[in-house]
């Protein structure tokens, strides 16, 4: 990946400029303060000193007020010593030096001038003083320290530069690349445009839920766009300091307007693009805000210097951004990079499943379908997942088998072995989880039961039935949604039937259940006595514990809402009961089977849920 060095001295050359200035410094100290430098004498106990005196061994003593310094005379090869001890009141020792005759006489006062007065002032501050400015060029990112915080965070990618990412690397969102594939050769072939009199989108906005693969677009652009690409996050913008964001912004801009044509990249849009008018409810924050204006300003006032600069942004939360950000003349497209059909699964899979080595069984067709509502990012870590599957079970190609596994680690979570049933917890489970897979094979809309199995898996799955749609559906209707429901009660009406009590295991069952059948009365229209109404994401003055905004209704209306709620559930419970009537043999049969073997699926189990009744009622 090739980064355009940003304009400042490399880092070396900082080293190496602040080991110059620090051995220029130690040099200065060096020759004003010799004393700072020069080795201090050995330092000997008085008793030893006037031993050595009384021996004859000193040859000259130079007293102070701190300090006596001494030197004995040389003796043989031994060079003369200057030695120093630490003064006593001893009145005798002047006439002991004159007994011995030794040269005495008061040290020297240190000679100082008004020149090394203020050079003891001055050098100190200075070395210390480009010492901090060095450290701070390297925190701040440049050579001008702490100023430099203003400066753009973005990294820019020269032209030609090899990201490693082309559109022949991005799969499932050929729409949106087909819009980015627009704007990479306008950038290349501007005149056909020109000519015609289309001018460009200023702006790009990639929006989409997390994983869809909104950055992977942005760098196949800067590996396809022979220009100069900007990238950039969100969060980057905003600092502690008033101000930073916006002189960020106006930097970015200005670095982008000198390198004309050039792509800005800005990741995670929300994060200095939200709604200023939310202000009032959740609390305003003025750089956030001033940081959103200048960017207002820059998209707006870039192009009158005749500079092409193409801003792409992303983000996951669209509705949160500032009216004024997505008008016309901003970012005047916004591309919709959803989760990827049935082939656009199959392409993302053959582009991961380059990377590793597959079975010659392995069906690519057949995972994609497995995988309904999976991600770009979903399906790369599922590949990796079956990989690494296959490399802990000491195989040396990845398999169908390992594709399989991988799914139910991540749908259903890992494999709890550890975790034990007793008897009569795990006839409860099979019993559950049949009652989930006779109810849902038997209704409409429900998805192909491809797996039955009793083995604990994630946090608290004691147990899971797995269902897979046959094709990639958009729509559904009353039916079908009543038919989901009562595949999510039956195995709540499975324990009624066998056992005549319920017990705990279908809480996350009820709350499926119950969330689905309000959303069929408050949003999708789906009730005869309420009408086509809908009851929520309603702006009005009322506000949630968690920040949502709910339509207020009346007390009247709202005790109508849990009525047709109830109606719904009560009714899908009874067809789900019904159901599981109707086929009670083959419910203890598989259920039997199911707790012999634990796990069923494949031919096995369709052979066996091919005998399903369907009650007249239902």
């Amino acid at each position: 990946m090739a980064i355009k060095d940003s304009p400042q001295a490399p880092r070396s050359r900082q080293i190496g400029n602040f080991l110059l200035l620090l051995g220029v410094g130690f040099l200065l100290l060096n020759l004003f303060f010799p004393q700072l430098f020069s080795p201090r004498p050995p330092q000997v106990p008085y008793s030893v000193f006037i031993h050595q005196v009384e021996e004859g061994e000193v040859n000259r003593v130079y007293i102070s007020q701190d300090e006596i310094l001494y030197q004995l005379k040389p003796k043989g090869d031994r060079p003369a010593q200057v030695l120093a001890t630490t003064p006593i009141f001893d009145l005798e020792l002047p006439k002991r030096l004159e007994a011995q005759g030794v040269e005495f006489a008061a040290a020297p006062p240190p000679r100082n001038s008004w020149v090394l007065n203020i050079l003891g002032w001055v050098i100190p501050p200075i070395v210390f003083v480009l010492i901090f400015q060095f450290f701070a060029s390297r925190q701040a990112g440049g050579p001008q320290g702490v100023l430099s915080i203003s400066k753009s965070r973005a990294k820019v990618y020269v032209e030609g530069a090899n990201t490693g990412i082309r559109f022949d690397d991005v799969a499932g969102v050929e729409e949106a690349k087909a819009e980015l594939v627009e704007i990479v050769d306008f950038l290349k072939n501007p005149q056909r445009y020109i000519q015609i009199g289309a001018r460009i989108p200023k702006g790009v906005l990639l929006v989409g839920p997390p994983g869809t693969g909104k950055t992977l677009l942005a760098k196949a652009v800067a590996g396809e766009a022979n220009v100069p690409f900007f990238s950039i996050s969100g969060s980057e913008f905003v600092e502690l300091f008033v101000g930073v964001g916006s002189a960020r912004v106006r930097d970015l801009f200005e670095q982008a307007k000198k390198q004309a044509p050039c792509i800005v990249f800005i990741d995670e849009l929300d994060a200095i693009g939200k709604s200023r008018s939310s202000a009032g409810f959740y609390g305003g924050n003025d750089e956030r805000e001033q940081t959103l204006n200048q960017l207002l300003t820059e998209m707006d006032g870039f192009d009158a210097t005749g500079a092409t600069v193409i801003v792409l942004a992303a983000t996951n939360r669209p509705e949160t951004l500032d009216p004024a950000l997505l008008r016309p003349g901003r970012f005047d497209r916004q591309v919709l990079v959803d989760r990827p059909d049935l082939s656009g699964r199959e392409a993302i899979l053959k582009i991961h499943a380059k990377k590793v080595k597959l079975a010659p069984e392995v069906d690519l067709h057949a995972i994609a379908a497995r995988t309904p509502g999976f991600a770009g990012a979903d399906l790369a870590n599922l590949v990796n997942e079956a990989a690494l599957l296959a490399a802990r079970n000491q195989r040396e190609v990845v398999t169908q088998q390992d594709f399989a596994e991988a799914i139910e680690r991540i749908v259903a979570g890992l494999e709890k072995k550890s975790r034990v049933l007793n008897e009569k917890e795990k006839k409860i489970v099979a019993y559950h989880e049949v009652g989930h897979a006779l109810v849902g094979c038997a209704l409409p809309g429900s998805g192909r039961v491809e797996k039955i199995s009793i083995v604990p898996r994630g946090m608290a799955a004691l147990g899971y039935t797995l269902q897979l749609p046959t094709e990639d559906r958009f729509l559904l209707d009353e039916q079908e949604l009543r038919a989901q429901i009562a595949t999510l009660l039956g195995g709540r009406s499975a324990e009624e039937i066998v056992f005549g009590t319920i017990t705990t295991g279908a809480a996350n069952d009820l709350q499926r259940a119950t969330d689905l059948a309000e959303r069929m009365v408050r949003s999708y229209g789906m009730s005869k006595v309420l009408g086509p109404l809908a009851f929520e994401q309603k702006q009005s003055s009322f506000l949630t514990t968690n920040g949502m905004m709910l339509r207020a209704v009346s007390e009247e209306t709202a005790q109508a809402i849990d009525r047709e709620v109830k109606e719904i559930v009560e009714s899908a419970h009874q067809q789900a009961l019904s159901i599981l009537k109707e086929n009670r043999d083959l419910l203890e049969a598989i259920a039997q089977k199911l707790l012999e073997k634990e796990v069923i699926e494949g031919e096995e189990l369709q052979e066996l849920l091919a005998q399903v009744k369907t009650p007249a009622a239902a």
